[in-house]
Order: C-alpha cells, then sequence, then structure tokens
C-alpha cells in the first residue's frame, strides 16, 4: 500500500480505539467501527457476527437496513460466515458473484452481477475462543489483486473489537449475577418481614395482622400507634415487602434523633453551598424513597415549621432541596409511627390539624405487651432460640421464671423482653434460667404488680402446658385445621404436627 493508505489504516485504528472505548453498549460502539471502516478505508457492508452455542447472529453493521440485519443468522458451518465461526479461520472470496456458499442471506446484495464485490470475513478470537465474525465488502477492479493487507488489518480491528467484546460479557455477567442477589436479598427480606414472622397469637395481635393484610397492597397512608418498642418498624417493614413497591426502596427515619436545624436537609436534601459545609449536593430521604416507601418514625416530634413541607409532599408529591430552586417530583408511600398523643398535639396546636388528617388515612394501633400477656411464652421461646444459637449456648428458662414474666406488666414491651432474655441467655452460669438469675428490677416490680391487682386465674405451672393450651386455643379457633393453626401461632405445619404428637393432642377433633 502508499504512504496514503497507510495514514489512512492509523487513523481508522485510532477512531475505532476511541469508539470501543467510549462506551459499555456494544451494539452503539460496534456500528461506530463499522462506520469508520466504510468512511476511511472504503470497507463497505460491514458486519459484527456473535457466536452463541448453536448459531452465529449479526448484531452491528453499516450499510445495512435492521430488517437486513435481523435476517443475517447462520448454523454454525453454514455460509461463510457460520464456516468462519465455526473453524475460527479468515476466508477471502474473491468475487462473491462466483461463490456458491456466499448466501447472501440478508438480502444486502441484490445486485452482486452488477458490482466486482470481495468478501472479507476473519473471526474475532479472545485467546483460543472465538466470540463472533467481523465481516466486510471490498470492491475491486481489476482480478487477481491481493488482499493481504486487507486481511492483516481487519485481524487486528477483530483483535480490538474480541477485548471489548469479552469485556461486555463479563459487565454483563457481573450485572446478572448483581440483579440476581438483589432479587435473593429482596425475597429473603419478604420472608424476615412478612406478617407471619411477627411473634403474637392474641386477638389484639390477630386483628394487627389482619389490618396490615388488608392496607399492604394499596398506596394508603399507614399511622401505626403504640407505646415504644411494641414493633412499629417491623410492621412497617411487613407492610413494605408485602406491598407492590416491596423490590423499591424503603428508608426508614427518626424524627427524634436529627436536631431541629438538620431536619429539613435529612429529609429533602440540600443543593451544594445552600449553607456552611454543604461541600456537595445532597439527596435527601423523600428523594431516596422515590417510588417506594419512607418510614417516618416519631413523627409526633417533627417541628411544626417542618409540618407543611411534610403536607405539601403528601398532597403534590413535590419539594424543593434546601438551597434550590427547582421543584421536584417524588412518588413515596408514606408510613408514620409514633408514641405520643397526636389528638393532645393537634389541640394544644403542636401538631398541624391538616397534616395529622393526612397521616391517618389508615391508623393501626400495637397493643402493649403487658394487654397480651398471653404472648409471652411464644416471644420468650422466640428470643431464647435466637440467642441460643447466636451465643452456641442451650440455655432453658425455668417454669417459675416464665409465671414471673408473664405477671411482669413488661414496661419497653417486645424490645425489652429481648434484650431481658438475651441478657440471661450471655450471663447465665447453667443450663437453665432461674429466679436469681432475673433483673432486681423485674422481680421487685412484678411482686408489686401482683400485689396491686386482683388474683388472676392460676397460671399454667410449665412453659409445656401454656404451649398445650395455645395450639388447643389455635385448633379450636381454626377448625383444628394444622395450617390454619400454625400461621396463627407463627410456626410451621411441620412443627405444630411435631408438637400435638408430644403433647398427645389428636389430630381429629
Amino acid at each position: 500500500m502508499i504512504k496514503d493508505n497507510k495514514t489512512l489504516e492509523l487513523t481508522a485504528l485510532y477512531e475505532i480505539s476511541k469508539i470501543l472505548g467510549s462506551s459499555l453498549n456494544l451494539k452503539t460502539t460496534l456500528r461506530g467501527v463499522m462506520r469508520v471502516l466504510s468512511e476511511y478505508l472504503d470497507m463497505r457492508r460491514g458486519t459484527v457476527a456473535l457466536r452463541s452455542d448453536h448459531e452465529v447472529s449479526i448484531v452491528a453493521a453499516h450499510g445495512m437496513s435492521e430488517d437486513e440485519i435481523r435476517r443475517g443468522r447462520y448454523r454454525l458451518g453454514e455460509g461463510i460466515i457460520g464456516r468462519v465461526a465455526k473453524l475460527g479461520s479468515p476466508i477471502v472470496i474473491p468475487n462473491i458473484g462466483d461463490e456458491p456458499l456466499f448466501l447472501n442471506k440478508t438480502g444486502a446484495r441484490q445486485m452482486i452481477r452488477k458490482e466486482n464485490i470481495a468478501f472479507l470475513c476473519v473471526p474475532i478470537k479472545f485467546k483460543n475462543d472465538v466470540l463472533g465474525v467481523l465481516s466486510v465488502d471490498r470492491l475491486f477492479v481489476s482480478r487477481g489483486i491481493s488482499f493481504e493487507e486487507d486481511l492483516r488489518l481487519l485481524k487486528i480491528i477483530a483483535s480490538l473489537i474480541a477485548q471489548s467484546v469479552k469485556l461486555h460479557q463479563e459487565v454483563e455477567r457481573e450485572r446478572e449475577a448483581f440483579q440476581e442477589e438483589k432479587e435473593l436479598l429482596t425475597h429473603q427480606l419478604k420472608g424476615r418481614f412478612r406478617v407471619e414472622n411477627i411473634i403474637g397469637q392474641s386477638d389484639r395481635m390477630q386483628e394487627v395482622f389482619e389490618a396490615i393484610h388488608q392496607v399492604a397492597p394499596s398506596k394508603a397512608n399507614v399511622l401505626l400507634r403504640g407505646e415504644s418498642g411494641t414493633g412499629k418498624e417491623l410492621v412497617s417493614k411487613a407492610i413494605h415487602y408485602m406491598s407492590p413497591r416491596a423490590k423499591q426502596a424503603f428508608i426508614k427515619f427518626n424524627c427524634a434523633s436529627i436536631p431541629e436545624g438538620l431536619l429539613e436537609s435529612e429529609l429533602f436534601g440540600h443543593e451544594k453551598g445552600a449553607f456552611t459545609g454543604a461541600t456537595a449536593m445532597r439527596k435527601g430521604r423523600f428523594e431516596l424513597a422515590h417510588t417506594g416507601t419512607i418510614f417516618l418514625d416519631e413523627i409526633g416530634d417533627l417541628p411544626l415549621t417542618l409540618q407543611p413541607k411534610i403536607l405539601r409532599v403528601l398532597q403534590e408529591k413535590e419539594f424543593e432541596r434546601v438551597g434550590g430552586e427547582r421543584t421536584l417530583k417524588v412518588d413515596v408511600r408514606l408510613i408514620a409511627a409514633t408514641s405520643r398523643d397526636l389528638e393532645e398535639l393537634v389541640s394544644s396546636g403542636r401538631f398541624r390539624e391538616d397534616l395529622y388528617y393526612r397521616l391517618n388515612v389508615v391508623p393501626i394501633l400495637l397493643p402493649a405487651l403487658r394487654e397480651r400477656p398471653e404472648d409471652i411464652p411464644l416471644l420468650a421461646e422466640h428470643f431464647l432460640k435466637k440467642y441460643n444459637e447466636e451465643n452456641r449456648k442451650s440455655v432453658s428458662i425455668s417454669p417459675e421464671v416464665l409465671g414471673l414474666f408473664m405477671s411482669y406488666d413488661w414496661p419497653g414491651n417486645v424490645r425489652e423482653i429481648e434484650n431481658t432474655i438475651e441478657r440471661l441467655v450471655v450471663m447465665t452460669p447453667g443450663r437453665s434460667i432461674t429466679l436469681s438469675d432475673v433483673p432486681l428490677n423485674i422481680r421487685d416490680r412484678s411482686i408489686r404488680t401482683r400485689s396491686q391487682t386482683p388474683a388472676r386465674d392460676a397460671l399454667p405451672s410449665t412453659i409445656a402446658d401454656i404451649e398445650k393450651a395455645n395450639i388447643l386455643d389455635a385448633l379450636n379457633r381454626t377448625g383444628w385445621v394444622q395450617a390454619k393453626a400454625a400461621r396463627i401461632l407463627g410456626i410451621t405445619a411441620r412443627q405444630i404436627g411435631y408438637k400435638m404428637k408430644r403433647y398427645g393432642i389428636s389430630g381429629v377433633k
């Protein structure tokens, strides 16, 4: 080749390198490579076909329509492209009009008898792995010319394409693995926070479960009410992961945990330079929760000055970042929670009445643990198993301790009983938790509670008696359908079958 052609080759290689490094969109970059071959080197109707298990298909081309590209599919060994993909060696057809192996499946060369067209086809190889085929048409004037220089150049370009294709495949594999992991985690979270995993078989908790099932599929705002430690965050997650938004973000935020001056920035974000220390733009919790769910805990502690902005988000679905002028649209479902008397706050002017009604679309009241003492044995067994496994121990609870737990009012609710059992599992020296192991505050308060309240019916003397009574109650309520009774008890059908056999409960009423 003459010097001008060498210059064009180098320029073409430079342009191709830039294109292949400019994007991870494989089809876009390959189309760019084919365009360079046509514009700089007069190689027309260039195609890149990639190989799968049993065929090779054109994925990018220059000088062909989309219909022609779609028709470019070859079995391994079929036609010139299929043969190069199978054998991994280049093939040159000096005149495609005289070659019976040239199939013209794309229909892009209807005038081949009126043109002198050579067809050059080289494998796209990464090490010894054939990833696909690069092919071009080459016009010529006289017979007997050599295509060695063209083949050399096409092999270099095919090598560059191979590296780009391999990188794309690795990125796709990682993306698919990430997506699979994301879906697995979402599935695990759904299982972890489904209603069946919230411990409770009392009538009060059954009402909560029913409300969760009814509200979860809707778009309605939910207000969770109850004392601290009753499980409001757990219920909010159950609602989210049972809703159509389950695959989207769940963002939680405690309105009482951040100083008032930082609340607006935390919730709505800020622009760079909005205030001292705002060195970069930052998204707020509402923006992060877009298309998902935001859980605002202790909503009763929200400052009065910030309440109109929350109301605007709920009504208009829009807000501005701190220091910003651009209005942002957002689609979120709000679940709020409070342990405070919102009605009293409204009456005293410390909480906006219009915001209260916006939040209180579906109120769910979570009962205090003292209001559902029949759930205490289930909770105790659940946390005992959890912390035994975590600490590799096999500590049990004596009947006397369980009776003490049943008479204690648990002002810290579920959170307190969980912390108590964790401490007892860790600190108990023996294999059974006895009265002497229980913290003094629980023993003293339990004694005072018993002395100040009328005597109850005698409590079952053992955990087994309590568990058997609970199983019988659940079976009676469900017409002795074991699967339904198991769901009420928060255990599996296999577990209830085992326990019925253990306690001599017949499977027939």
